[in-house]
């Protein structure tokens, strides 16, 4: 079933990548006015996302951070069908590090680094940028249930030679390449909420109690590794810039949990700078804090028993 749905749909898409970009836009305009005004995609969810987010926004306000995000959300959609076939020169014209001294001079001395992203922007098109430094570069991914969207994925974000790796494998990885003085750039998005069962962390993140996975904090320890947020900055239509924002160079005399919360102060600064570029389809809220914490302690009161 999965292979058939693939083999029908991915030919109409590759037609689709073919056209320029500005016809493409021109179809968002159309995508956005289903999603917004006909189907309302998870209009619930996003204007009670955004609404809890920033409580001193006013109903105008929020109405229009929502509608833009609509027709950001619309044009990406778009701009990952381009990506199909776009060329490696013309992507490349349309995401650049801002700052790219920042890598040239951790490579040279040799260093390894983490990176921290997020649904933002066009945080697919990060794998463009994976041969703008000498450095290796991994993308850490949780494998999807809709295979065909994987296999799609998976051919994208590999294109321009980023290698993808799945998150039970990255630390494995990651010793490896240390381990044979290659330094290595592992990109994690961490904006996902973690499964229920595996919530470590609660922290108030845009104005409200969200479980944070704490992988990276775990992995940047254990291999004193920099840790890097990647900003992304939309300039115009279509055209990003990365801006590498140092958190970290020597993480071994830090404190407990400063690394989770540099870097999800980080997202929290940016979203608030352009609330519009975020993914506010995802029910990141879906948890209750007080309702899990009793929930884990009464499991682990009933393994006492």
């Amino acid at each position: 079933m999965y292979i058939f749905i693939y083999i029908l749909f991915f030919p109409i898409l590759w037609l689709l990548s073919l056209l320029p970009f500005r016809v493409l836009y021109f179809l968002s305009k159309g995508v956005y006015f289903i999603t917004f005004y006909i189907i309302k995609y998870r209009r619930k969810i996003v204007y009670n996302n955004i609404k809890n987010s920033f409580p001193e926004k006013s109903e105008a306000e929020i109405s229009l951070i929502i509608k833009r995000f609509y027709k950001h959300f619309s044009r990406f959609f778009f701009e990952i069908i381009k990506q199909i076939t776009i060329s490696e020169s013309e992507i490349k014209k349309r995401v650049k590090y801002k700052n790219p001294e920042v890598l040239l001079e951790m490579y040279n001395k040799g260093i390894h680094g983490i990176v921290v992203t997020a649904h933002y922007g066009n945080w697919e098109w990060l794998t463009a940028l994976s041969d703008s430094t000498p450095y290796r570069t991994m993308s850490v991914y949780k494998p999807l249930a809709n295979k065909p969207l994987e296999k799609l994925l998976t051919k994208l974000r590999t294109r321009f030679g980023t290698e993808l790796v799945p998150m039970n494998q990255v630390l494995k990885k990651m010793i490896q390449y240390k381990n044979q003085g290659n330094p290595t750039l592992s990109c994690f998005i961490t904006d996902q909420t973690p499964i229920y069962q595996h919530i470590q962390y609660w922290t108030k993140f845009l104005n409200q109690d969200t479980p944070i996975y704490l992988g990276v904090e775990k992995i940047a320890r254990q291999l004193n590794l920099a840790v890097l947020f990647y900003k992304m900055n939309p300039v115009k239509l279509g055209y990003y810039e990365i801006e590498i924002i140092k958190l970290f160079d020597d993480v071994s005399n830090l404190s407990e949990l400063e690394i989770t919360e540099a870097h999800v102060r980080a997202l929290e600064t940016t979203i608030h700078e352009k609330p519009e570029y975020w993914l506010w389809t995802h029910r990141r809220w879906k948890y209750s804090k007080e309702v899990h914490q009793e929930t884990m302690k009464n499991a682990y009161n009933s393994k006492l028993r």
